[in-house]
């Protein structure tokens, strides 16, 4: 198994004798050029940070709840903290000059190859940064000399980010004499040196970059066509899915970083992190019914494992009903049950499906009608040893699990969505089709079974029972047979397919569609969408309304009716502060001058960014 490269310079280092370092170089505490290829798997390893943030944004799209990020899962972050800045860093430091030197030491070499991977990984992260962030420094980010940073505005940034991939696919489609010998695909943790899938790559940066302006009034005009012949040209199937491969290890690796962030070896998720109930009524299909008048869920009488009568039409599956294809088996796998601790029966599908689901609030465990479990699937701290504990995890909480990046499946529901909006419900729902079955593919794949008989860890279900009911389930009323196909079938499967690690894209499509919050006008805002102490949210009956079941915080609704901080002025969150220790420490004049609320501005946090304007931002 190849071994991470986590810090290039430093290796280099170590790797070279003191008197050649000497000999070599004019600065005595750093070489004056690394080569280009030892760049490379510290820029594409660096990106873990995606999920370090996801500790923020999974509480902010009702994938996680959390008692550790409470202020995100509440939608208020105070300038006073690191936490929530990690992509920032990953941007500007950890890749920062190091991407810089790899792609433009490339181009100077003519390795085409190599610079081409730069400016994909460029691609990607700043897509990613300015979805985040909002504003950030573009132009100024990398200029010698300079002690403080004018911010760009997303109009300028989002064609840059677009530049930059289109620069990457020329650079990797150009004919490379370099003898590269096992430089990259030593060193490539995605790909493994396959141009032909980092130009696929590059094309994927170009469609969630622009599908995140969806809901923008010129979206047909002006981006719909380049969407759908990026998605084209980008992944063919889950096998092109963009990850990056780890060594694991658990307890016995060199270093905790070999392993997974969501490990059991790292302890990140421990109790801290858990589903939240709507991940557990989205994938259960028990989304509830509310009395539109009181805004309470109706009881259902003697059923205590779903004591609340579940909406009559649900978007995912309505697993209470015990028919072929009507149980979709990705719950088993996503999410976590405390069910069959002992691991019996794993290859028995009525077993797997009698199994019980519970999620927590934004900020308990304890949650409308019973307690979430620890992502690996108990009622206690996870352990990785003694005679009952967690080994090295499951599914993509797993020591060993790749980071995911973006997928087919991705792909395939922006696709769907850019279908939609063009009114072509044709295209669009063959789109919907592929994007759930390669989802179906994608889980299946990280499926790790546990012991038979020992509550020693993974997963609770076989991969040949998983297919077989995602069998089912693709030729069942919720897919192939789906009769009633909606905006919100295409949106609600992705927040699926993209559930957990793809919470920022999530968070993308939620914040573009306005949290679907009730209101008149091009964007919400204090009085018209929400109080002080009530966010007016669209009922599940209205149509216009994309994520059904959805509540905020201070929603109308039972298990809701909270308030956010008043800074907030009775908004949710659009954006992330920038990271306190880079910006407000030392970049605050360029930071106050931001419009349409200054980034000093106690509610800064809400200020919407542009790809959510259906025009263009106000003054």
């Amino acid at each position: 198994m190849k071994k991470i490269l986590l810090y290039a310079i430093p290796l280099f280092l170590l790797l070279s004798g003191c008197e050649k370092y000497l000999d070599v170089n004019k600065n005595i505490d750093a070489p004056d050029e690394v080569e280009s290829y030892l760049y490379l798997a510290n820029n594409i390893q660096q990106l873990q940070g995606v999920y370090w943030d996801i500790r923020a944004l999974g509480p902010m799209t009702q994938m996680m709840g959390t008692t550790s990020y409470v202020n995100f899962a509440n939608h208020y972050y105070n300038t006073g903290s690191d936490a929530g800045g990690e992509i920032w860093r990953v941007v500007y430091w950890l890749q920062g000059m190091n991407l810089e030197n790899m792609i433009n030491q490339s181009v100077e070499k003519e390795e085409w190859t190599l610079a081409g991977m730069g400016l994909a990984l460029k691609a990607f992260s700043w897509d990613l940064l300015t979805k985040v962030h909002g504003e950030v420094p573009m132009e100024d980010a990398f200029v010698p000399g300079l002690l403080s940073h004018d911010y760009d505005y997303q109009e300028n940034i989002y064609p840059q980010v677009r530049a930059w991939a289109y620069e990457a696919i020329e650079m990797l489609e150009r004919s490379d004499e370099t003898v590269y010998g096992s430089k990259i695909t030593d060193n490539d943790f995605m790909y493994g040196g396959n141009k032909d899938q980092w130009i696929k790559f590059a094309y994927a940066v170009i469609v969630r970059n622009l599908a995140s302006l969806t809901n923008k009034d010129d979206f047909s005009s002006a981006y719909a066509q380049e969407l759908i012949t990026a998605a084209g040209k980008s992944f063919q199937s889950s096998a092109d899915d963009a990850t990056i491969s780890i060594e694991g290890g658990s307890q016995g690796a060199p270093y905790s970083g070999y392993n997974n962030f969501w490990g059991t070896a790292r302890g990140n998720l421990s109790l801290l992190y858990f589903q939240h109930d709507y991940a557990v009524q989205v994938f259960t299909g028990t989304v509830p019914q509310y009395d539109e008048q009181t805004g309470d869920k109706i009881r259902q009488e003697n059923n205590d494992r779903y004591p609340f009568k579940p909406a009559d039409s649900q978007i995912i599956t309505d697993t209470l009903k015990d028919v072929s294809g009507h149980f979709d088996p990705r719950v088993t796998v996503k999410l976590a049950t405390a069910s069959n601790p002992d691991y019996e029966n794993l290859d028995n599908a009525d077993s797997v499906k009698a199994y019980d689901y519970y999620g927590g609030s934004f900020t308990s465990r304890s949650g409308p009608i019973g307690t979430a479990p620890s992502y690996y699937g108990r009622n206690v701290t996870p352990t990785w040893s003694g005679t009952e504990h967690d080994g090295a995890g499951r599914w993509l909480y797993r020591d060993n699990a790749p980071y995911i990046l973006t997928t087919y499946a991705e792909i395939q529901f922006c696709l769907a969505e850019a279908y939609w909006k063009l009114d072509q419900p044709g295209q669009a729902f063959a789109a919907f089709q592929n994007g759930v079955r390669a989802d179906m593919e994608f889980t299946s794949r990280y499926i790790t079974p546990g012991k038979e008989g020992s509550p020693t860890g993974g997963d609770k279900i076989t991969k040949g029972v998983f297919d077989a009911l995602a069998t089912e389930y693709l030729n069942g009323p919720y897919v192939a047979g789906l009769t009633d196909f909606s905006l919100s079938h295409i949106m609600m499967q992705k927040w699926v397919a993209l559930y957990p690690w793809g919470a920022p894209e999530a968070w993308v499509d939620m914040r573009k569609y306005h949290y679907d919050i009730e209101y008149t006008g091009d964007y919400p805002s204090n009085g018209n969408g929400w109080i002080q102490a009530q966010i007016d949210q669209k009922w599940d009956s209205d149509p216009t309304k994309v994520y059904k079941g959805l509540y905020m915080g201070p929603a109308q609704v039972q298990n809701r009716k909270s308030t956010y901080n008043v800074f907030n002025e009775g908004s949710p969150s659009y954006r992330l502060r920038p990271r306190y220790n880079s910006e407000y420490m030392w970049n605050l004049e360029s930071l106050e001058g931001l419009k349409p609320i200054s980034g000093t501005a106690p509610n800064y946090q809400t200020s919407i960014p542009w790809f959510a304007y259906p025009g263009d931002m106000p003054n």
